[in-house]
This record gives C-alpha cells, structure tokens and sequence, in this order.
C-alpha cells in the first residue's frame, strides 16, 4: 500500500526515542520529512541523523509556551510546508496517589498535558485540509494502570480533549488521532519492570495477560502510528487506537 507520505512534513515531539522515534523512522522511510525534537539539543541532532537526510532534530521541552510556534515555522523554513504533528512525551514517573507530590503534578501537567494542548492547538491554526495531529497517549486513557497515578489522571483527559477537537477540526478536513500503546519493549518499559522486586518474573506475567502473549516491539508501534498519520488513514478520525497486543478487553 502507498501510504500517501512522500514529501509530506510532520513535526514529531519526542522523537529522539522510544515510541515517536519509531513512528518517524516510519514516516521517513516512507517518503516523509520530520522534525524531531527531544529535551536535549545533541540528542535530538543525533537522532536526526540516524533518520537520513530528510529528518532535522532540535532542542525544545513540550512545556515551552514557544516551542509550538517554533517547531511549525523551522518546518516551513527547512522543508517548505506542515502537515501534521505527532505530540509524544516521555511518560511521567511511577507511583502510587499518596506518593505524588504537587511539585510532581504540577510538572507533569505542564509537559504531558498543558504542553500536548498547546501544540495541538497551535498545529490547528496552521494545518490544512488533510492535516493530521496524533497524539501517543497510553491505555490508562481507558483503564488505570497499578501504581501510575499520573498518567491515570492525565491521559484520560487529553483522550477527551482530542475526541473535542476532532469534532471541530473536522469541517475543515482535518483529523485527530490517539495512538495508545500498550507493553511496548521501551527503555521506559524496561524502566518501570525494573521497579519490581524480580523485573523478569514482573515482565512474564505481563506478557501473560496480554492475548498475544508478548510486549510489541517499537517497529509495531511505529508502522501503526505512521500509517495513522498519512493520507491512506484519511477516514480515520477522533478515535484512540489501541496498539497492545489485544491487552485492553473493552470494545
């Protein structure tokens, strides 16, 4: 299938690993021009040039009020359009209720929340019809996960907030997306098993639960997210994808 990428350009926060790395390999390897971006400035030039030519990286946090803004024109300027943006963040740390901290919820608001509002809102303004802004949420937009009270709290609510601008970019032809992974074998996956007492036995069980009986790997991840964001998907709209092996039960 042609996915309809070539010289499409994407912008892809938290791009320099885990899940938005995999997703514009994917678009890069399909024709498409991306922007990464990662807190680290080195990291996020590096991870460019492990992408090819047609990938830049660049230095920006997600709760920068700036970065949107910013992110949208240094595609314009470099490869001469927008059509789309993939919001990923690093997932906010592990723990329980009573263990969080307002300091904890107040940064996590800011990067995982607040931050993915203003960049979907700034791509809105600028996309045109047949735009497309994907944002990589979790299962907890659906379920709680044991022990992750900030996403628990977060994710559902930017769920909603997508679902609401589907409805309102859609007139305008433009779709929205959630891409909810389940265990994909991350180094943040690796992390929180590794929080276990015994991260392997932690891992079986996992796995165990999930009916393909396996964590997904991020080049699964990726085709999925990248096949999301192009025009093949162009009926695809306010809906969160779960990409979890079968792992979430509801329909």
């Amino acid at each position: 299938m042609d996915l309809g990428l070539k010289n499409r350009v994407y912008v892809v926060t938290g791009g320099t690993r885990g899940l938005g790395h995999a997703v514009a390999r994917e678009l890069v390897a399909d024709g498409a021009r991306v922007v990464v971006t990662g807190r680290d400035g080195k990291r996020a030039a590096e991870a460019a040039a492990e992408l090819g030519p047609h990938a830049a990286g660049v230095g920006v946090d997600n709760a920068d009020p700036h970065a949107p803004h910013q992110l949208i024109a240094l595609a314009r300027e470099l490869y001469g359009g927008f059509d789309g943006i993939l919001v990923s963040v690093g997932g906010p740390p592990a723990g329980g209720v009573a263990a969080t901290t307002d300091a904890q919820w107040a940064a996590a608001f800011e990067s995982v929340f607040l931050g993915a509002v203003r960049l979907a809102r700034a791509a809105a303004a600028e996309l045109p019809a047949g735009g497309v802004i994907g944002l990589v949420l979790s299962g907890t937009a659906h379920e709680p996960a044991p022990g992750m009270a900030l996403s628990n709290g977060l994710r559902p609510g930017l769920a909603g907030f997508a679902k609401s601008l589907a409805d309102e970019l859609g007139p305008r032809g433009i779709r929205v997306v959630g891409v909810l992974p389940g265990r994909i074998a991350t180094d943040r996956m690796r992390d929180l098993d590794g929080l276990a007492p015994d991260p392997y036995a932690r891992r079986t069980a996992n796995e165990a639960a999930i009916p393909l009986r396996r964590y997904g790997t991020p080049e699964e991840f990726g085709r999925a997210g990248a096949f999301l964001l192009s025009p093949a998907a162009s009926y695809v709209s306010g809906v969160m994808v779960s990409v979890d092996g079968g792992a979430r039960r509801g329909f």
